[in-house]
């Protein structure tokens, strides 16, 4: 049994986005993610596990759009199930090479944004012309690493710990289908 209980936290929390909003959201940033890369076939890079949830839709709506993808994911964490992050451990790495292509990071949240700097660093030193980050959720607050924003940013969530849609409460909660704050 786990410590910390996804049931409890929902007693605890209220939706702040609903699963409709979010699907609204997602349809709107694939109308300017499909007008920025008109003409090329970007490396879709899905940021595991969070983004799973989003990643997959958000394709979905590119692909009802026209936008043909290359498919590959990275594994690369610094909560390793904690609430506050360390050092970056890498887990997976794409095998899709990255040289001279255009990259869309896909990810769940923009909290501070030290993992996606990273990650961005990391991909730009493989040789990507472009790499753009593509997150459902960006946290109002003004503690991002300098220079990181999502370049499609679908919801913003308030400054408190979020859960839901990608987003985990004790590796919990990662399928529902909305987003909760916890009160």
């Amino acid at each position: 049994m786990n410590a910390a209980p996804l049931a409890d936290a929902l007693k605890r929390s209220v939706v702040i986005h609903d699963r409709t909003a979010i699907e609204t959201a997602i349809a709107k940033m694939a109308v300017r993610i499909r007008n920025d890369f008109a003409g090329s076939v970007p490396v879709y890079l899905t940021v595991m596990h969070g983004g799973l949830p989003f990643a997959g839709q958000l394709a979905l709506e590119l692909g009802a759009r026209g936008l043909d993808l290359e498919f590959d994911y990275l594994h690369a964490t610094r909560y390793r199930g904690a609430q506050t992050g360390g050092k970056l451990h890498w887990k997976h790495r794409p095998a899709t090479s990255l040289r001279g292509r255009r990259v869309l990071l896909v990810d769940d949240i923009v909290d501070e944004g030290h993992t996606l700097a990273e990650v961005r660093d990391w991909c730009r030193s493989e040789g990507a012309l472009d790499v753009r980050i593509a997150a459902l959720a960006v946290k109002a607050h003004n503690r991002c690493v300098p220079g990181l924003t999502a370049d499609y940013a679908g919801l913003s969530v308030p400054d408190r710990y979020v859960y839901g849609y990608g987003m985990d409460y004790h590796e919990q909660g990662r399928n529902l289908p909305a987003i909760y704050a916890l009160e």
